[in-house]
This record gives C-alpha cells, sequence and structure tokens, in this order.
C-alpha cells in the first residue's frame, strides 16, 4: 500500500477554553460539521476534544495539500470501535490523541 500524503498538528487546548463554547458559538460553526459540535459537548471537558478534532481536521488538510477553508468539509466521526475516522473517505487513516493540555492527530492517505 502506497502513501500518498502524511499529516500531523498539535494544538493546544488551552486555545479553545479561552473560547467557551456559549460565547463563541459562530467560531465553532465556522469550523466543525453539527455532528462533531454535538460529539464534543456530550464531554463532560468538551474543549480536548474541540482541540484533537481540530488538529485532525489540519492534519488532514496537510495530508491532502488542501487549504484550512476546506476544515468545515471534513468531519471527523468515530467508527463504532471507536477508532476516528474522516466521514465518507476510506482511503484516509487517522489518529487522535488528547492530554487535558494538548491535541495531537496524524493522517495517511493511502
Amino acid at each position: 500500500m502506497k502513501i500518498r500524503g502524511i499529516g500531523i498538528d498539535m494544538e493546544a487546548v488551552a486555545r479553545f477554553r479561552r473560547l467557551p463554547y456559549g460565547r463563541s458559538r459562530s467560531f465553532y460553526e465556522k469550523i466543525f460539521t453539527a455532528g462533531e459540535i454535538q460529539y464534543c459537548l456530550s464531554k463532560p471537558d468538551p474543549y480536548p476534544h474541540f482541540a484533537a478534532r481540530f488538529a485532525g481536521k489540519e492534519a488532514v488538510i496537510k495530508a491532502i495539500s488542501g487549504t484550512i477553508y476546506e476544515s468545515k468539509k471534513i468531519e471527523i466521526v468515530n467508527r463504532r470501535n471507536g477508532q476516528p475516522a474522516v466521514k465518507g473517505q476510506t482511503n484516509i487513516k487517522l489518529s487522535l490523541s488528547h492530554t487535558k493540555d494538548y491535541a495531537l492527530a496524524v493522517a495517511l492517505v493511502l
């Protein structure tokens, strides 16, 4: 299997904490899909999840040599086994990780 692209991104969770969803809804709606917002807000602390999904979008954009303006077109979902994936894309492999302070993502385009 040939790797056609690779992307990696790391985000500070504090960047999202400084923009609480309740006061910055339009910011989140420009970047994330309704499903991503719903998923993140379902967590007791949504901000590491927002940061991880944002890092995932950035990693995918880098892997496909795209632009930041395409970020909302990339929807990160969880498969039944919990593994993150890019909705509608079987040729993109994605890994997300986060701590309370940082989120990291790696994307491979096969």
